[in-house]
């Protein structure tokens, strides 16, 4: 047998494990998905240790590789990360359950009477990079809306998911039911992610979350539904009224409070007008804060002696979702040129104008495409539970089924119940 039948053996069958499992989760009811997830959090903290320990191989690796201060504190779980995921789990339980509810009804003429009701999609597949904490969160919300999941993050996160997927297989058993329904594929080749995204008739919908490249991947090769997490190039608008305090605050808040999220700005554009003075010293404050400035000519002209802050932007820049604290800045001449800049440039996740003039808001709010934007508020607040939503699976940037922070309808489809007396067509 070679490699590539040996890897399609093994997605196959944890697919096939998950959908047979998926059907006994549909059946539950919301006391018996609230008494997993209690109990999921419970196995949990029993287990901190031995994820802690797990984790610790994972981040031994990370650091022998040099990768980047970001990118292990994405990756680091300890006591207190454990214990957050547990509270957010106890957080779900007070969620309401979408499942069964009627979304609409009606009586045709003829007696018909016809609910649309939410149902669960199935079996999730759930790609991911180097955070496992999504391997707790996914399976959490899936299993709220009584969906099976098979879980693949990276190579690099690989002691971690399984340690925690362990601790929520072990729940599952401990209340009898199918640990089947939350599957993790310990394999790192690449290849098992392709797999994944064409096991038709096992697999209901797939959703890539974490770079550009990882996405393009799954797109590219899926023959089932994606739910696409998009990138997040998210933009920031001074405009020339803008409030200086109130701009600073936000523009520092959302590039600087957590660089490796999707949600953080990554290009900073300054109207021409807005006072020289003002700035200058959001440009200072943001240097004294650690950002490194990849400016246009047109900001670096304007500020020459600023200049050696700065560094010159590319073209590449201006598309770059950095993901740490670097920060593309470009002047504009107009609201309308800021507009063209994010049209071109950004990727539908979040935008946000920071203005006093209510005409350039309402005119930015309505004319931007992404899943969010915003008005003199930061970007970072693009997220499930700031939203209101609870647990979130990821932000969509596509416009079918959902948009923004999934929350748990996102994981939901519906059915139509047709009740009769009788009737013949």
């Amino acid at each position: 047998m070679t490699q590539t039948s040996m890897l399609r053996e093994q997605v196959m069958s944890q697919a096939r494990l998950a959908k047979e499992a998926s059907r006994r989760l549909a059946q539950l009811s919301t006391e018996e998905k609230n008494r997993l997830l209690l109990a999921i959090a419970t196995q949990l903290r029993q287990d901190a240790a031995l994820i802690v320990a797990a984790n610790e191989k994972d981040m031994q690796a990370a650091t022998a590789a040099m990768q980047p201060k970001s990118y292990r504190d994405r990756l680091l779980l300890n006591e207190s990360r454990i214990e957050s995921l547990a509270g957010s789990l106890e957080e779900l339980v007070s969620l309401p359950d979408p499942i069964g509810e009627i979304i609409t009804s009606w009586t045709q003429p003829n007696g018909l009477l016809i609910e649309q009701v939410r149902v669960p999609l199935g079996v999730i597949g759930m790609v991911y990079e180097a955070r496992p904490n999504v391997t707790v969160d996914a399976a959490a919300i899936a299993l709220k809306t009584g969906n099976a999941i098979v879980l693949r993050g990276s190579r690099s996160a690989l002691h971690s998911n399984q340690a925690l997927t362990q601790s929520i297989r072990q729940a599952l058993t401990s209340l009898q039911l199918p640990a089947d329904a939350v599957q993790y594929l310990a394999l790192v080749e690449h290849e098992a992610i392709d797999l994944m995204c064409t096991a038709n008739g096992l697999i209901d919908v797939i959703i890539p979350r974490g770079g550009a490249e990882l996405i393009k991947r799954v797109v590219r090769t899926a023959s089932i539904p994606v739910l696409e997490t998009g990138v997040g190039n998210c933009h920031l608008f001074v405009d020339e009224s803008a409030e200086y305090e109130l701009a600073a605050s936000i523009v520092l808040n959302a590039k600087t409070s957590r660089p490796a999220v999707c949600n953080a700005a990554e290009t900073l554009l300054l109207h021409q007008d807005w006072p020289d003075a003002m700035q200058k010293r959001l440009l200072q404050r943001l240097h004294d804060a650690g950002v490194e400035i990849r400016a246009c000519e047109r900001t670096r002209s304007q500020h020459p002696e600023l200049a050696h802050l700065m560094i010159a932007a590319g073209e590449e820049d201006w598309d770059t979702e950095y993901l740490d604290l670097i920060l593309a800045v470009r002047t504009v001449t107009s609201l309308e040129e800021a507009l063209a800049h994010i049209a071109a440039h950004g990727t539908g996740h979040s935008e946000a104008i920071l203005t006093s003039d209510s005409s350039h808001a309402e005119q930015f709010l309505s004319q931007v495409d992404a899943a969010a934007v915003y008005h003199n508020a930061s970007t970072r607040f693009t997220d499930g539970g700031e939203f209101g939503f609870g647990a979130e699976i990821g932000i969509s940037t596509q416009k079918i089924h959902a948009r923004g922070p999934m929350g748990l309808p996102a994981l939901t489809s519906c059915k139509y119940l047709v009740r009769g007396s009788g009737q013949i067509r």
